[in-house]
């Protein structure tokens, strides 16, 4: 026999090596069988927008032409294209052949430089060594979460707010607290109800704005108080900025970071909605630490943390500097003026319809409208209110379930204008078909 032939017998207990016998030692008290289960981790991996939208199991009407204003994409339509001196950048990198391997796992030193560059002010100076490149905005904010926080601890998130935040955390094992943002407010924080959820296991507070849904910009001055907040009850804060600077005329983006000294911030942001290209997954961490608060800790951890994907795409790195450098001014002022334009007609549109209630926005992509639900008796929520607006009119507008706030829905505002225009007809011949006064209401007391 030869001597490296290894045979089994049926049972699977024995094995015989070159001719001799030989029992495996088997497990103590462990009898072998398959059993191959999801990790805790997967388990508790929950995308609330997946969830509802997968569950909503309506066809459209086939009679009328399908209008989604559900998706966070600008680029669907075709309608928003980057400028073509970001798209020659990615040529102009991959052409040059150098960037084809691996880069430290933080992002090459060149590529961090002119981000700390492009976002450095006097106010909040930055340096290469305060960036850290990722793969996307989300893996920005997923490391953030990771280096503050350890299972069992909570973090402070905006409700209605983006629903990742509350995906990553609980696959970690982080609890997530929610804090109110006021519509009739502009969506300001409600400060006193933030301040009163703090407490010796809140491991970090989530800002976002610009806001995803609610297309709000914070004033300098309500930042500063959300500020006081963070530093009365010593809580670092993770910004997701990720919009910065996609603001209307009439509103400034103020990165947070400018208005504090002594609150530590981990501001997370990227190439995905400024320069309109979300699938090249290029994000960046920038850390904000005068008072070294943070200290060496947080930096090291977020760098072995970078160390488990190494980090992001190599050539959209390459092409980083030219695209931070050459964007022309014209490109964020057409795209910005787009959406100013597109919000304006969405909110105009839809302020006209009895029983719905639009927020102006001031930035981002989005709406939010309020259903005065009353007048809709035959819809038991927003859910069922959007999923009738699919099935009768094929018009897709996400529920604000999603993002914790019942009875509102989100309106993507990156649509072509004659699109946006057909969404809020069709909205509109929708309401009045299912509007009923409500019993005691002015108009019902006019009859």
């Amino acid at each position: 026999m030869d001597p490296y032939v290894i045979e089994m017998n049926g049972s699977g207990d024995h094995v015989s090596v070159g001719g001799r016998s030989s029992t495996l030692g088997k497990a103590k008290g462990r009898k072998a069988r398959w059993s191959v289960k999801p990790s805790d981790m997967a388990n508790n991996t929950f995308n609330p927008i997946r969830a509802i939208v997968d569950s909503m199991k309506v066809k459209p009407n086939p009679d009328k032409t399908m209008i989604s204003l559900s998706i966070g994409d600008p680029t669907v339509f075709g309608n928003l294209p980057t400028d073509p001196e970001v798209t020659q950048a990615m040529k102009d990198a991959l052409d040059s052949g150098k960037y084809n391997g691996y880069a430290p796992s933080i992002g090459f030193l060149s590529s961090r430089e002119e981000v700390a560059s492009y976002y450095h002010c006097p106010e909040a100076p930055l340096e290469a060594k305060d960036v850290i490149l990722t793969s996307g905005c989300s893996q920005a904010i997923e490391l953030c979460l990771a280096v503050l926080a350890n299972p069992g601890q909570n973090i402070l998130v905006p409700r209605p707010g983006f629903s990742l935040y509350r995906t990553l955390a609980e696959s970690m094992g982080i609890e997530v607290k929610l804090y109110n943002l006021l519509p009739e407010k502009s969506w300001e924080i409600d400060l006193k109800q933030l301040e009163s959820l703090i407490d010796e296991k809140t491991a970090c507070l989530i800002v976002n704005n610009p806001s995803n849904p609610c297309g709000s910009v914070f004033s300098r001055s309500h930042l500063q108080k959300i500020l006081a907040v963070a530093a009365r009850q010593c809580v670092p804060i993770l910004a997701d900025e990720i919009y910065g600077d996609m603001v209307f005329s009439g509103s400034k983006f103020e990165p947070l970071a400018t208005l504090s000294t002594n609150v530590p911030i981990l501001s997370c942001g990227g190439l995905a909605k400024r320069w309109l290209v979300p699938g090249w997954r290029l994000g960046w961490i920038l850390i904000h630490d005068r008072r070294d608060i943070f200290g060496n800790e947080i930096r090291d951890g977020l760098v072995k943390l970078s160390q488990r994907i190494l980090g992001p795409c190599t050539i959209v790195q390459g092409a980083l500097k030219s695209i931070l450098r050459r964007t022309p001014q014209e490109f964020y002022h057409d795209t910005l003026s787009f959406l100013r334009s597109n919000a304006d007609l969405c909110y105009g549109a839809l302020a006209a319809i009895p029983g719905l209630r639009p927020v102006r926005p001031s930035g981002a992509m989005y709406l939010m409208v309020e259903i005065e639900m009353e007048h809709f008796p035959e819809f038991e929520n927003d859910v069922e209110f959007t999923e009738r607006l699919i099935a009768e009119q094929s018009v897709h507008c996400l529920p604000a379930t999603c993002f914790e706030y019942p009875n509102f829905f989100r309106v993507v505002i990156t649509v072509p204008e004659v699109m946006m225009l057909e969404a809020c007809s069709r909205i509109q011949e929708f309401c009045e078909q299912h509007y009923h006064h409500a019993e005691g209401s002015p108009e019902e007391c006019d009859k």
